[in-house]
């Protein structure tokens, strides 16, 4: 409680002790409530102050719209290319890739119109590239019916390999490409390949050609199920989804030569027992969910410790900020390392060298 007296001194005086202690009770109340109210608001203001950057918070859960929060300062630079920056333009293929080439000869000359003849041995070259009109190959198998003279009808079977749709494998392919990589919806793949390949398309038969690529793939998917338990290290992720009405997660297994993908409606442990067995001896890379805490090695994501630092750099609390800074400038120095990993310009033992 305050030690400020309520009221004035000489008023305070002349209260009896019981009514003082009375009301020094009733002030120590509301102060225990007020603190109580403010701690309240700090926690709503926390969860308000909380987007993708500094919390777990997937970047999906904000609006597609929304300006995201700029971590450093304006530049005072032009937008664009800088003065003296390097030139980055398109190289011109060799002459005999090109399908069509157009000598552009001078007939005269352009100051006293004499003729011209001969060529420039070093001529100026301009290419330009230009998408072929896109017609689809459609190919008919007349399956003839002949009658024996026993009075039977025999009829011509399709050759081997052939599909019973009128879809072919690399339009099925490229129809599962669009829907899965490029995250189109039926009814604008359905549009896609009407007006740019000209094929005949509907949202209900893009629907069809799904399954078809998903059937055909489920044996080399079998198969990358079965070596997820091998695998000595797994990065492992879940992101809110839709399965029709339900509420579903998408699981990511990510291992060193391949991801895989599965959708279910749950995203407690045993999904994880389903995936890799109660015996992993691997290491999970997760976000320190509680699904996994079940097994027993794990590291945790650095993304999410940079979300968590960012976290403590925006809280209201000066120690938190000064210890979120401190955290986030050699995750920084991290980061910018790992990214020349990635590109290439710094080699892997190095990378532990100046870790």
């Amino acid at each position: 409680m305050s030690s400020q007296l309520p009221i004035p001194a000489e008023l305070w005086d002349q209260i009896p002790p019981a009514a003082q202690a009375a009301v020094l009770a009733l002030v120590q109340q509301y102060e225990r409530r007020l603190q109580a109210l403010q701690d309240q608001v700090n926690e709503f203001e926390q969860r308000l102050n909380k987007n993708s950057t500094n919390s777990s918070k997937p970047p999906s859960s904000e609006h597609p719209h929304a300006k995201p929060r700029r971590t450093s300062p304006k530049s005072q630079r032009r937008c664009g290319g800088q003065p003296g920056h390097t030139k980055q333009e398109r190289p011109l293929l060799p002459t005999e890739q090109c399908q069509q080439l157009i000598p552009c000869v001078p007939p005269t000359c352009r100051r006293c119109a004499a003729p011209l003849s001969g060529t420039d041995p070093q001529p100026l070259r301009h290419q330009v590239w230009e998408l072929p009109e896109i017609n689809p190959s459609v190919t008919e198998y007349q399956r003839h019916r002949l009658t024996c003279r026993c009075g039977t009808v025999t009829c011509g079977v399709l050759p081997a390999g052939v599909p019973t749709g009128q879809a072919g494998p690399r339009l099925i392919a490229f129809s599962a490409l669009l829907l899965s990589c490029f995250r189109q919806s039926k009814r604008r793949a359905a549009l896609f390949l009407s007006m740019i390949l000209h094929q005949p398309a509907s949202p209900g038969w893009m629907v069809s050609l799904q399954k078809l690529a998903a059937e055909a793939v489920q044996p080399a998917y079998d198969e990358l199920v079965c070596q997820l338990p091998q695998q000595a290290v797994l990065y492992i992720d879940e992101s809110p989804t839709k399965e029709g009405k339900t509420k579903s997660w998408i699981w990511t297994f990510v291992a060193a030569t391949f991801t895989l993908f599965a959708t279910r409606t749950s995203r407690a442990a045993d999904i994880l027992t389903d995936w890799l067995g109660e015996a992993y001896m691997g290491v999970i890379h997760c976000d320190r969910a509680r699904m996994y805490w079940s097994f027993g090695r794990l590291q945790w994501c650095w993304a999410h410790l940079k979300r968590d630092f960012q976290g403590l750099i925006d809280s209201r609390c000066h120690t938190a900020r000064r210890l979120g800074r401190d955290l986030m400038r050699p995750t920084k120095k991290l980061f910018v390392l790992w990214q020349k990993v990635r590109d290439g310009t710094l080699s892997r033992p190095e990378f532990v060298e100046q870790m």
